[in-house]
Formats: C-alpha cells, sequence, structure tokens
C-alpha cells in the first residue's frame, strides 16, 4: 500500500513540475532586412503606420525600418538601407520591421 501511494503522490509531482510555466529570458532573434528608410519610432510617421497596425510601443523609442524585405542570399542588391532587425513574432507583410540597426554586409 505505501509503495503504491509513493507512486501516486511522485507521479502528482513530476506532473505539477511539468505543467508551472517558467519563464527564462530570450533575446529575439533578429533577421537580416533591406529597408527603404530607418526612422526613429518617436515619428510622426511611424506613429500612424504602428497605430494602424495596432502596434503600441508604449514609451520605448526603437529604430523601426520601413518596407522592408528579408535578406536571404549573402550579398543580395539591397536598393536601401541594409538592417538587421528584430524578427517579429507576428509579420506584417514588410510593411515594417522594429529595431533596425543599420549593417554593412
Amino acid at each position: 500500500m505505501l509503495s503504491k501511494l509513493s507512486v501516486v503522490v511522485t507521479s502528482v509531482l513530476i506532473t505539477l513540475a511539468a505543467a508551472i510555466p517558467t519563464t527564462i529570458p530570450v533575446t529575439p532573434p533578429t533577421s537580416d532586412q533591406c529597408c527603404d528608410s530607418v526612422i526613429d519610432s518617436s515619428s510622426t510617421a511611424v506613429g500612424v503606420v504602428l497605430s494602424a497596425l495596432g502596434i503600441d510601443l508604449g514609451d520605448i523609442t526603437v529604430p523601426v525600418g520601413l518596407n522592408c524585405s528579408p535578406i536571404t542570399i549573402l550579398g543580395n542588391n539591397c536598393g536601401g538601407i541594409t538592417t538587421r532587425c528584430d524578427a517579429p513574432e507576428i509579420e506584417w507583410g514588410g510593411l515594417i520591421a522594429i529595431n533596425c540597426i543599420p549593417i554593412t554586409l
């Protein structure tokens, strides 16, 4: 009887441990983008685009890439500004990319 109880208690503890969510800080993945322009998020023009997409950055000021497309091949002929941006959890159809830092490939 005692061994059955210990098996049940152990099983419950293992199940609870697996069910408890853990928060591990993760750096967002980045992606190389070719953007027409990179503008500060505090700009009125960017504010209009962010509002239209339902994005609220709050008081955070970051460089936002406008009209961006991913660079998938090294040496891609980017006619705009080559940047490294945080990969969005939601794709916005290439309209914007967040936290874009200009780079040289």
